[in-house]
């Protein structure tokens, strides 16, 4: 069905040539503007980066990765680009440049008929963020006939410090009403729908507590290496990349209160009550890795010190486990266990929540050793979707237990789901930021992980294709847990 806002808007990507814009954005920016109300003339895109391009140099890039994507076929794409899609090159990023930027758009909104409606999308490394903001306000950019929307990618900062800084130059030009911190994660469809599965099934919230859970695991794990981000990965690192945004969101929406609505401040507000409930992380509870050379898939892949781009004696970590405690009266006692990394034994998301073992007492004795706990898994990725372990007697005479799971996938029931850029580049467009990061939530996130970041040990080499150093598997054991295998 279509969605989105009836009334038309420019759409401005600062960044616009960079991977992000070409492999992510562009394609699902294609898919949101053919499912506006208000068809074609209702979407501008207007790209804006350092390079000296034409029009038509631009929209010859846009061509190629719309038709790499396999977005939409060539004349569809040739047609949506040509009528809707134009550049404007920044130069140096001076005032002089942000002057010519305003009065650019301020003529395309005059002659194609919009009423000054916009949305500045910032897909830049963090250290462009601050500039680009102060060019827009500085210039008069942040105020129009309409509304106005920016939306800033991750990282927001690089430690609590950073982040209350760039808000606070944020919130010179722009209301918090006006700010979309973006986290893709938080786009896709099964972490959307963990809200409704926790609240709407009585079942599940009934049992989603210390009495019941015996501890939580949530896992974001890659196969890949660096790849092309080299460079700003070895300045990053996994704490910053991955937990303090991807992380940190998943564990506040699994271990949230009930909102009073769905209203988008009140989701927000438990999310940051998690936050602050969070326990001082110990030294103990934290172990770094880096991973060295392996195979995956049976392929020899070079460690991280030999990728190219990468400081040959970088001791940037790869892999982050950690144990934290959520100190409320859901989960006083509940540990949750989260872990990153790259160029592991395989790419998966998932939430496990391991409930407590059942009293087996009255089993026979060479049963008990066969009883698992029900286990819930919530995998974002890949095939989506839910999984429930439960016990059960073999056929037969004799008590013998197996352990089977009920499974629901998403492909299964629905088909093919959208991009998560998608869903979030819709919500933009219509001003829903229930799926966006509030200025004291990405702060408080930071706060957590500052007293990490500040004694830093050195990473643990992990063999490329493993599941991280063995010190992640004893930050479980201590406890009598085990990690739960993909």
């Amino acid at each position: 069905m279509a969605r989105g806002p009836a009334e038309p808007q420019l759409f401005l990507v600062f960044g616009a040539t960079g991977d992000l814009m070409q492999r992510k954005l562009l394609p699902s920016l294609y898919a949101v503007a053919a499912g506006l109300r208000g068809g074609p003339k209702s979407f501008r895109l207007l790209g804006c980066a350092r390079q000296p391009l034409t029009d038509a140099a631009y929209r010859a890039l846009c061509l190629r990765s719309l038709l790499a994507a396999k977005a939409a076929p060539r004349a569809a794409a040739k047609r949506w680009l040509d009528h809707s899609v134009s550049y404007h090159a920044l130069g140096d990023g001076g005032p002089e440049e942000y002057a010519g930027l305003r009065a650019e758009v301020e003529a395309l909104e005059k002659r194609t008929g919009l009423p000054g409606n916009r949305v500045y999308y910032l897909a830049l490394p963090e250290d462009a963020i601050a500039p680009t903001v102060y060019g827009l306000g500085e210039s008069g950019l942040h105020e129009s006939l309409g509304w106005t929307r920016l939306v800033v990618e991750k990282p927001f900062g690089s430690d609590h410090a950073s982040a209350v800084k760039l808000n606070r130059l944020i919130h010179r030009y722009f209301p918090e009403r006006e700010v979309y911190r973006i986290d893709h994660y938080l786009g896709k469809e099964t972490v959307q729908n963990l809200l409704v599965f926790r609240f709407a099934n009585m079942l599940f919230e009934s049992v989603w507590n210390r009495d019941r859970v015996d501890h939580v695991e949530i896992t974001v794990a890659e196969d890949l290496g660096v790849e092309h981000r080299a460079g700003y990965y070895d300045r990053v690192g996994a704490l910053r990349d991955m937990v303090q945004s991807h992380l940190l969101q998943l564990l506040t929406l699994t271990a949230m209160e009930v909102p009073s609505s769905l209203d988008a401040e009140q989701i927000r507000n438990e999310k940051v009550k998690v936050l602050r409930s969070l326990e001082p992380i110990r030294p103990e509870d934290v172990v770094l890795g880096q991973y060295a050379a392996g195979r995956i898939d049976n392929e020899p892949v070079p460690g991280y010190r030999e990728e190219p781009g990468v400081d040959p004696r970088s001791r940037t970590e790869t892999f982050v486990a950690l144990a934290l405690q959520v100190h409320s009266w859901r989960w006083h006692g509940t540990p949750f266990f989260l872990r990153t990394g790259k160029r592991l034994g395989g790419k998966v998301t998932q939430i496990v929540v391991r409930f407590r073992e059942p009293p087996v007492w009255f089993f026979p004795e060479r049963s008990t050793a066969d009883i698992h706990a029900n286990r819930l898994t919530i995998t974002l990725q890949p095939d989506e979707g839910f999984t429930l372990s439960i016990e059960l007697k073999k056929p037969g005479d004799e008590i013998a237990l197996v352990t089977q799971r009920l499974h629901f996938q998403y492909a299964e029931a629905f088909g093919p789901l959208a991009d998560a850029y998608q869903t979030l580049l819709s919500d933009i467009l219509e001003g829903d930021q229930t799926l966006f990061v509030r200025a004291d939530e990405v702060e408080e996130a930071w706060k957590v992980l500052n007293p990490v970041l500040s004694r830093k040990a050195r990473p643990i080499p992990y063999p490329a294709g493993s599941w991280g150093p063995p010190a992640a598997a004893a930050l479980l054991r201590r406890g009598g847990h085990h990690w739960t295998a993909p």
